[in-house]
């Protein structure tokens, strides 16, 4: 199970096995991650919602890597929270969670990045300077989703999207998050 997620539906949680150390004393042992109102997964339900608290980036990038294998080519996950709140860390544990290698950024000048060699490429956009859904047209978006691409959108409450998962960020402390995830197969 080295480095693999492990579901354990009787104790609804997800566990991330082998940590880096990160100075939170979690390396080695892996991550629990318990969800608020958790039941078994699901992969047929939509609408379903987990709760994780997130008590460092380790963590917040760990609950990201954890949900990438639900998954599947032209889907969004779609990213609400202000600036600082871990979108862009979630986003690095979610390219890690499909496999991919490259060296996640915020999209933030970019508009897009792109992250690839994994089970599935991720789009990850950065929607705040966009004013409609009409520019996603415009900037190419749907044709990443077109050819397979996974994405990951932050600033999703910018433009009108249907995401397979939406993803909000809610600051409880310096380094400590609630992140609510809602959508399929959790």
């Amino acid at each position: 199970m080295d480095g693999d997620l492990c579901y354990n539906s009787r104790e609804a949680a997800l566990i991330v096995p082998n940590l880096p150390n990160t100075g939170n004393g979690a390396a080695g042992r892996g991550l629990f991650l318990s969800w608020a109102g958790a039941f078994p997964y699901n992969p047929g339900k939509r609408n379903s919602m987990r709760e994780i608290h997130s008590n460092s980036p380790a963590e917040t990038e760990a609950a990201g890597r954890a949900i990438a294998g639900l998954l599947q080519p032209g889907e969004v996950v779609a990213y609400c929270g202000g600036l600082g709140m871990g979108k862009t860390t979630f986003t690095r544990g979610l390219a890690r969670g499909l496999g991919c290698a490259d060296e996640v950024s915020s999209p933030t000048f970019t508009l897009i990045n792109e992250y690839r060699g994994g089970r599935l490429n991720l789009c990850h956009l950065d929607a705040y300077r966009l004013q409609s859904a009409d520019e996603l047209f415009d900037i190419g978006f749907y044709d990443y989703l077109d050819a397979g691409w996974a994405a990951a959108v932050e600033w999703s409450e910018q433009v009108a999207l249907e995401p397979a998962l939406t993803v909000t960020f809610e600051r409880t402390g310096d380094q400590s998050r609630i992140i609510r995830m809602e959508g399929k197969g959790l």
